[in-house]
């Protein structure tokens, strides 16, 4: 099996840091700064800018605060040319179980994740 792209890989490594530790100064290493949020798992479906995202980061708790172990790995990435991939990764954040489909292009000379579309499922409560 080949070996995942390493600039890639480190925009998605910083992404995972910035996702654990609710830090939007990292999110915005590795967004577009017109990079899309979305998810249809709740109706409506959730659409949001990057400003939106960012405040919804904020204002959460981090993993790393409460003590959460990261979960997180990258399942595939995928190249359709020099300047555009996809990347599959799975994360958990609480009780939620994500399954993040990131849509990356390289402008500027550097990797940035230009859309996130993801699902969710919630972890079985323990009896």
């Amino acid at each position: 099996m080949a070996a995942f792209p390493t600039e890639i890989v480190d925009v998605l490594d910083l992404y995972f840091d910035g996702l654990h530790h609710s830090d939007t100064a990292r999110l915005r290493q590795v967004f577009h700064a017109q990079a899309a949020y979305i998810s249809a798992v709740e109706s409506p479906m959730v659409h949001l800018g990057m400003a939106d995202y960012f405040a919804l980061v904020d204002r959460r708790p981090s993993p790393a605060s409460r003590g959460e172990a990261r979960r997180d790995r990258i399942v595939s990435i995928e190249q359709a040319g020099p300047v555009t991939a996809v990347a599959r990764l799975e994360c958990a954040i609480g009780p939620k179980h994500f399954i993040d489909f990131l849509t990356l292009v390289r402008v500027d000379g550097r990797w940035q994740i230009i859309a996130k579309v993801f699902h969710y499922d919630l972890a079985p409560s323990a009896p």
